[in-house]
């Protein structure tokens, strides 16, 4: 790593007023952890520079932006200023990556970085990398471009060993291309590799804890980010996207309190801030975690409090799969079917995968309250909206509505006494469910499709069968209640009926 500036940014440094109002609406001091990330702009605008990083590895973007433009305005000569701008821009593990309206606005900055030109081979590598990105301007398909971006990093980072910005950036773009499809993790396995060893040298870096936290944010993995989930909150406490992601390790584990109090102070920091996509965000994790701990009435208040919030622009996909999830949460994890019905669909700008879990909530309700036919109206919208995220090169999201179709098809079936035919559909949809990894904006599906399998498998009266389900579920998501609940039952009848379970119960 090259030699700590004097500039370097510190826990604890107290920032200048302007930059604390930006984060904070009190005079306590700005804590965003430790970086240093040299360039040959004016010594002047370091500590700013490292500000901007620094939030950027926290994803506080709009800040970021800010501080990279006063970089660029207090010196006309820096193209790294025109990097973050752009990076602030850039997206890479939200959906989407790059807003539309952002294209045109990243590549005039990096067009103005290209034409003042790095100081250095390293910082000339950071701007064509990024260039990638924008040059592609929309006409490129994004997983072609971000596999291309992610190759230039690797560049960056083979060419400046001893740097840690280019091998935590690096990592990043792995992270960023790690296909949902791929179960051995491969990306997320060689990004550790390289993010790991860093943090035992620089355990107050924000990005090396964040970007662990998301390596890991798998069940095969997540025991290997509790340390960075336990400590990140400590290292960069004033970005609220610090104090929100270490939840996603503990809902991984199941780690339900430690969830709830995570998410507490992320959404009331978001919400100092006006950041109302991160609340959103915190407050959806929130109810999840309220759910699984059985506090029901907390989860409605949260819910509630959603009520109360005017203006919200679904057409965000963050805004809008909150707070589309949050109420169909409430009403489907409690088996409110009557609620699960009637379920509001969102505003008409909001994304098709986010209509499509009000669809699939209805869906559900239709069926369990006797309503097949109603319940496979809601099936054939359902693939409507598949068709249409097929069209748009979506696949994920299309394979997503796909399992969600087929859950709603098997309760259909269910609802008219054909229940063989229900339980081969669940468990097409929990084999299609299981063979792809959840994206970073949710905590999972709402309700697991092998968690469904294991309901079903009990009404038809098959608890042995239910039991390996609920099993198999929760080794997917340790500690869900209703995984929990119903392996419980499903033993307990099993046992009633002298049969040997298939396996012990580990939660």
């Amino acid at each position: 790593m090259a030699k700590l500036l004097p500039t370097l940014l510190v826990l604890s440094m107290l920032v200048g007023s302007s930059a604390a109002q930006e984060m904070h609406d009190h005079d306590a001091p700005e804590q965003l952890g430790q970086v240093s990330f040299s360039t040959s702009c004016s010594p002047a605008v370091q500590a700013q520079f490292a500000r901007g990083v620094a939030l950027l590895h926290s994803f506080a973007y709009a800040d970021a932006k800010a501080t990279f433009e006063s970089v660029a305005q207090a010196d006309p000569h820096c193209a790294m200023a025109h990097w973050g701008i752009a990076m602030s821009y850039f997206h890479q593990l939200w959906d989407p990556p790059i807003a539309p309206a952002n294209l045109s606005l990243g590549h005039q900055e990096m067009q103005r970085a290209q034409q003042l030109g790095g100081g250095s081979e390293r910082e000339r590598g950071f701007i064509s990398a990024l260039a990638v990105i924008y040059d592609a301007g929309g006409n490129v398909p994004y997983m072609t471009s971000a596999q291309h971006y992610t190759q230039a990093m690797k560049a960056v980072a083979a060419a400046n060993p001893n740097d840690v910005e280019s091998q935590v950036f690096y990592a990043l773009a792995l992270l960023s291309t790690a296909p949902p499809s791929d179960k051995t993790h491969a990306n997320q396995k060689l990004a550790f590799a390289v993010l790991e060893p860093l943090y035992v040298k620089y355990p107050q870096h924000p990005g090396l804890a964040h970007y662990l936290i998301h390596a890991t944010d798998n069940a095969e993995m997540a025991r290997q980010g509790l340390a960075a989930a336990q400590a990140y909150a400590q290292i960069a406490p004033s970005a609220p996207h610090a104090l929100h992601m270490p939840s996603h390790i503990f809902t991984r584990l199941g780690m339900w309190d430690d969830s709830i109090a995570s998410n507490m102070a992320s959404e009331e920091a978001a919400g100092r801030h006006g950041d109302t996509g991160e609340q959103l965000h915190a407050m959806d994790y929130l109810v999840y975690a309220y759910l699984q701990s059985g506090r029901d009435t907390e989860a409605a208040d949260v819910i509630q409090q959603l009520k109360t919030m005017s203006g919200l622009n679904h057409g965000d996909f963050k805004v809008g799969y909150a707070a589309t999830a949050m109420p169909v949460r409430y009403a489907v994890e409690r088996k409110d079917w009557a609620a699960a019905a009637s379920i509001v669909p969102p505003p008409s700008n909001a994304p098709t995968h986010v209509v499509a879990i009000a669809v699939w909530a209805r869906g559900l309700g239709s069926a369990h309250t006797g309503h097949a036919a109603d319940a496979r109206a809601q099936a054939a919208k359902l693939l409507d909206l598949q068709k249409q995220l097929e069209a748009a090169g979506r696949d994920y999201w299309a394979g997503q509505v796909a399992v969600q179709r087929l859950e709603v098809l098997a309760w259909a079936e269910q609802s008219d006494g054909k229940s063989q035919d229900a339980a081969a559909l669940l468990r097409q949809a929990a084999d299609a469910e299981d063979a792809v990894e959840k994206l970073p904006v949710t905590p999972g599906p709402i309700v697991p499709a092998r968690e469904q399998l294991g309901d079903l498998l009990l009404l038809m009266n098959q608890p042995q069968l239910a039991l390996k389900e609920f099993q198999t579920s929760l080794q997917n998501a340790p500690g869900r209640l209703g995984s929990t609940t119903g392996a419980a039952r499903a033993g307990q009848l099993t046992a009633a009926d002298g049969q040997k379970p298939s396996a012990t119960l580990q939660q």
